[in-house]
């Protein structure tokens, strides 16, 4: 049954992350369900009127009458809210709700098309701020930071490269870390693999955050804080640079797979968790499957990337042939038109030269592993 917030009441709202997404047009709902799909750790909220049918799945929840009433539990729940609603409503609204600049959560207003992300409150403590600019940046959005100065001149830790997709392991540390970050001590940053471009400023690098090639020349150096992104798990000795550090998943994996026609999903994420730990890689880096389109309606496929929001790309036998790989199978190509289905795939849909993993075969699976090269 969906959880639909009542009219007429203040309602006590189910929390699960950070931030909360809230929409009250058809537009803005599109926007806001866009959003939470590229945004990590956000809830999103809207009118019951504009329910879709997944809400439940998708954890969303729903609310009849005005959002004012949805509005005290936010504040009281959330460190950010991001609204698409009218400033001059979300000014009305939360006029009364106001406390304390070093308690009110941050509160970004976006419009109906996206076009602006707005920092309408606790800029700099709250994090509006950055958390505007890293909206904007998900969505194409024009940020709009009105404050004199923004003090914010660093990473934003719970933050740090979400826009790409990057996810956390733990949030043990963000705090402590952020703490680091702001108060201009000596944070490393690792960078194994991912997006480059994760410093969007046209400033140079705070002096405190520096670079380094790898962990071990890090924890040389003995900082006070890390960040860690990497799409492997640490070995033994690497892991101390995690006593206060954070280590981000950036999605850079790509399964390449073939499977029996009618293998269950179950199998199918069992062979995917086996592999990846056999390899010391972290599940949370998977990007997608890529497989031949002989097997784009193969259920079991399909429910383990709509399970894990992972992409999911097919190519024609064509395609696939046209890539050189270790062991061309006759048998293969019999049945399908291709020499071979999991290697090439993620060959292609990774742009590695070399993989992780060329091919196993396990049950009714055959799967292969790539990274996609960071340059």
């Amino acid at each position: 049954m969906n959880h639909v917030l009542q009219e007429g009441i203040q309602p006590e709202v189910r929390t699960a992350n950070d931030y909360a997404l809230v929409a009250i047009t058809k537009h803005g709902v599109a926007l806001a369900r866009r959003l939470q799909g590229l945004f990590q750790s956000s809830d999103l909220y809207y009118m019951k009127k504009f329910e879709k049918g997944d809400e439940q799945e998708k954890n969303i929840q729903m609310f009849e009458g005005s959002v004012r009433l949805l509005l005290p539990s936010l504040f009281k729940n959330y460190k950010g809210i991001v609204l698409v609603i009218s400033l001059g409503a979300v000014v009305r609204m939360i006029a009364p709700l106001l406390k304390d600049k070093k308690t009110d959560p941050g509160i970004v207003v976006l419009d109906d098309k996206g076009q602006f992300a707005i920092s309408v409150l606790s800029g700099h403590l709250g994090g509006a701020n950055e958390l505007t600019k890293e909206i904007a940046a998900s969505i194409g959005a024009e940020p709009v930071i009105t404050t004199a100065s923004d003090v914010q001149k660093t990473i934003p830790v719970d933050l740090f490269g979400k826009r790409f997709g990057w996810v956390w392991d733990s949030a043990e540390k963000l705090t402590p870390v952020s703490a680091s970050v702001v108060n201009e001590e000596h944070v490393a940053v690792i960078q194994e693999s991912g997006e480059k471009g994760w410093w969007e400023h046209d400033r140079p690098l705070p002096a405190n955050i520096r670079p380094y090639p790898s962990i071990a020349e890090a924890l040389q150096h003995q900082p006070d804080a890390a960040l860690v992104i990497t799409h492997r798990h640490l070995k033994e000795e690497e892991k101390r640079i995690l006593d206060n550090g954070v280590l981000y998943r950036p999605k850079v994996i790509i399964l390449g797979m073939g499977c029996n026609r009618g293998t269950a999903a179950e199998e199918i994420q069992s062979v995917i968790q086996e592999t990846l730990d056999e390899l010391n890689l972290s599940v949370k880096s998977v990007k997608g499957i890529a497989t031949i389109d002989l097997k784009k309606d193969e259920e079991g496929l399909l429910e383990t990337v709509e399970k894990n929001n992972w992409s999911f790309v097919c190519y024609t036998p064509d395609e696939l042939n046209a890539v050189e790989i270790s062991d061309p199978s006759e048998t293969v190509h019999k049945y399908t038109g291709a020499y071979g289905v999991s290697e090439p795939a993620a060959r292609l849909a990774s742009g590695a030269s070399s993989l992780e993993l060329v091919k196993k075969k396990s049950g009714n699976v055959t799967i292969s592993v790539a990274v996609i090269p960071y340059q």
